[in-house]
């Protein structure tokens, strides 16, 4: 009997090693358009998944508009003001340039001219965007629901500023282990 509680034990801290070892974060946006499972890519720019998993969790992201989409390009949201030029309580961030392309599905931070102000809003590639690469910092990539990425309502021009009356927004953001 000892012998088999002892291998039990031991069965169970193999299986919660190798769970926690493979388990991952996601950014889960429930869209106007439908969800979108990001996969946030901790190991590449910790900083960045701290601060933007902080905010998610403290509802920041609920209701949030996205502001700025651009066929071809990208759809841009984050901004509690709708602006563009909004963003979190929280501090700025330094940048964390790596080497993942920006390739369609990839989520960036988007900043201003200093390359170290990324603070709450962010953006997802429609195609690739290699130009952004060591330019921007990535935080993810779209592991569903791209396809709902793909009917957000682009905006006008070539700021790609979506009139007010037409913006999708999220609904709710969510952290999720899996």
């Amino acid at each position: 009997m000892k012998m088999m509680i002892k291998y039990l034990s031991l069965a169970a801290i193999s299986l919660a090693m190798t769970v926690s070892a493979h388990a991952k974060d996601f950014l889960v946006l429930e869209t106007s358009k439908g969800a979108v499972e990001i996969e946030l890519m901790e190991d590449v720019a910790p900083k960045h998944i701290a601060q933007i998993t902080k905010l998610a969790k403290s509802g920041f992201y609920d209701g949030v508009v996205f502001h700025r989409v651009i066929e071809g390009f990208m759809a841009q949201t984050g901004d509690p003001t709708g602006t563009g030029a909004g963003g979190s309580k929280e501090p700025d961030l330094p940048a964390e340039f790596s080497s993942v392309p920006f390739d369609r599905g990839i989520v960036g931070m988007a900043r201003a001219q200093d390359p170290n102000s990324a603070n709450s809003q962010f953006f997802i590639m429609f195609k690739e965007g290699h130009f952004l690469n060591n330019q921007y910092t990535v935080i993810g990539r779209v592991t569903s629901g791209m396809d709902n990425v793909d009917k957000i309502q682009r905006g006008s021009g070539p700021s790609g500023l979506v009139p007010e009356a037409k913006r999708d927004k999220i609904v709710k953001a969510t952290i999720e282990t899996k």
